[in-house]
C-alpha cells in the first residue's frame, strides 16, 4: 500500500491486540477522517477507500513513546524533528513525548507551540513535555496551566533532577490543581558528580567513577513520600533502571497514589559488565546497571510495576561520543530497536506475553500521561496504528537509521519482531 493520506482505510485479516478494550483475536479495523469508526471480526466490514492486508500480522494501538529527544530547537546537528519522527515512524511509534532540555529550553507557551508547528514536518505526533522550572534551573516553577493549555502533556527538568525538597513538593501540588504529570529524573547529582558509569566491579576495573545505585534509589524515595502526601499529585519516574527505586515505586502504588514510571530497552537488555573497552556507545545516564537490577527490571515489567516502555532516544553527533569515555556525552537512539529488543528479550528469552508488550508501548504510555484518544483503537479513538510481524528475524544496521545520529550499542545485533507498517490518523507514515 502507499504512503499517503486516505479517507477510509480498512485494515483487514490481521490479529488485533488491544490491551485496553481487552481485544487479543482476529479484528478488522476501518478508519474514516484519522478516527476509528468501526471495529469488527474479519468480513463484518463492507467498503473503504483503500484497504490494507494485515494478515499474519499483529495489528496494535499506534505506540507511544514518553520519552525522545528530537533536539530541537538549537540542536538540529544532531537531530530535527522530520528526522527523529521520521526514525520514529519506522519503529512503530505514532506519538512521541519531546523532552525540553534543548537550547533554548522549552519551558514558555511559544516554544511549545513552535514545537506543535507543521513547519517541523513531524511524520507522527508530537507532544511537548515542558520544563518544570524556568530555565531547568530547579528554582521557580514554570506556568504549569499555560504550557498545558498549549498543548504540553507533562513538566520535567529531564537532565536535570528537582533536587530541592520545596520546590518538588510546589511542582507536586501544582501538578494535583490541573492534572498534570510531573516526569522526574531521578538522579542526586550529589552523588555523581564527574561518575560516567554504574559503581560496580566493571568501573573499578575501567577505572571510572561510578553512579551509586541510591543516587537514583533516593530521589525516588523522596518524590513518592512527597507525592504519597499530597492528594491527586501524578508523580512519573523516567527511566528507572535499579531495583531499590522500583521498591519505592511499588510502595507508592500500593498506597494507592498516583505513581507511574517507564524503563528503556537498554535497560532491560545490557547491563554495567557489557561496557568494555571504553566504548561511550555503551555511556548513558542512568548507566547500564548490574545484573541483579536488570532482574528486578524484568519482574517488574512482568508484573505491572512498570507501566511504559520508553526508548530515551538520545541522538548526538559523532565527534560527541567519539573521544574519551568519561568526556563523550551520556545517551544512545533507541526508536527503531524497541519494538525488536522487547520481543527478542522480554518475549522470546523470559516468556513474557506479547500482549503485556503490547500495553507497554500503547495502553501503558496512555494512561501515565492521560492521552485521551490514545493507546486503544476502540470507537472514536484516533486511527494511529502499528502493524508488527512478531517473528521476523532481522539485523539492525545503524548506518541505515533514519535517525541523524548513530549513537546505538546495538548495532549488528539480530532482532525479532519488525514493523511493517505505522499509520498516523489513518496515514500510512511507514511502510514497506
Amino acid at each position: 500500500m502507499k504512503t499517503g493520506s486516505t479517507n477510509s482505510l480498512l485494515i483487514k485479516g490481521g490479529h488485533l491486540i488491544d490491551p485496553a478494550a481487552k481485544i487479543d483475536g482476529p479484528m478488522d479495523i476501518l478508519i474514516e477522517g484519522g478516527r476509528v469508526v468501526e471495529v469488527a471480526p474479519p468480513k463484518k466490514i463492507k467498503g473503504a477507500d483503500e484497504n490494507f492486508d494485515a494478515r499474519g500480522l499483529i495489528v496494535a494501538p499506534g505506540f507511544i513513546d514518553l520519552h525522545v529527544h528530537l533536539r530541537e530547537p538549537g540542536q538540529s546537528y544532531k537531530e530535527t524533528i522530520a528526522t527523529g519522527t521520521a526514525a520514529a515512524a519506522a519503529g512503530g511509534f505514532t506519538s512521541v513525548c519531546t523532552m525540553p532540555n534543548t537550547d533554548p529550553i522549552v519551558d514558555s507557551v511559544e516554544w511549545v507551540q513552535w514545537l506543535r508547528s507543521p513547519e517541523r514536518s513531524a511524520v507522527v505526533n508530537v507532544l511537548p513535555i515542558a520544563a518544570a522550572t524556568r530555565g531547568s534551573k530547579g528554582g521557580n516553577l514554570t506556568d504549569f496551566r499555560s504550557l498545558q493549555r498549549a498543548g504540553a502533556v507533562a513538566v520535567t527538568d529531564d537532565g536535570k533532577p528537582i533536587l530541592e525538597d520545596d520546590i518538588m513538593r510546589a511542582a507536586l501540588v501544582l501538578g494535583a490543581e490541573v492534572n498534570f504529570p510531573v516526569v522526574q529524573h531521578a538522579e542526586d547529582t550529589r552523588l555523581t558528580e564527574n561518575c560516567s558509569m554504574h559503581a560496580g566491579a566493571r568501573a573499578f576495573r575501567l577505572g571510572l567513577r561510578g553512579m551509586p545505585a541510591a543516587a537514583e534509589a533516593n530521589i525516588v524515595e523522596r518524590d513518592v513520600h512527597l507525592a504519597m502526601q499530597i492528594p491527586n499529585s501524578r508523580l512519573h519516574v523516567a527511566h528507572i533502571s535499579t531495583a531499590d527505586a522500583l521498591k519505592e515505586v511499588r510502595r507508592g502504588k500500593r498506597a494507592k497514589t498516583r505513581v507511574t514510571c517507564e524503563v528503556t530497552p537498554h535497560h532491560f537488555a545490557l547491563t554495567d559488565d557489557d561496557v568494555r573497552d571504553y566504548d561511550s556507545r555503551y555511556k548513558m545516564n542512568p548507566p547500564l546497571r548490574s545484573a541483579s537490577d536488570l532482574e528486578a527490571i524484568l519482574v517488574a515489567l512482568a508484573d505491572g510495576t512498570v507501566d511504559a516502555i520508553a526508548t530515551d532516544h538520545a541522538p548526538h553527533a559523532s565527534h560527541e561520543k567519539e573521544m574519551e569515555f568519561e568526556r563523550a556525552s551520556f545517551g544512545i537512539t533507541g526508536l527503531e530497536t524497541a519494538l525488536g529488543l522487547a520481543i527478542a528479550k522480554l518475549s522470546k528469552e523470559k516468556h513474557i506475553p506479547l500482549g503485556r508488550i503490547v500495553e507497554l508501548f500503547t495502553a501503558g504510555p496512555a494512561r501515565c500521561f492521560d492521552l485521551r484518544g490514545r493507546g486503544s483503537l476502540g470507537r472514536g479513538y484516533y486511527g494511529d496504528v502499528t502493524i508488527f510481524d512478531p517473528k521476523k528475524r532481522w539485523t539492525f544496521e545503524a548506518v541505515k537509521s533514519l535517525s541523524k545520529s548513530k549513537n546505538t550499542p546495538f548495532d549488528g545485533w539480530q532482532l525479532t519482531g519488525k514493523v511493517v507498517a505505522t499509520i498516523v490518523g489513518g496515514r500510512v507514515v511507514y511502510g514497506h
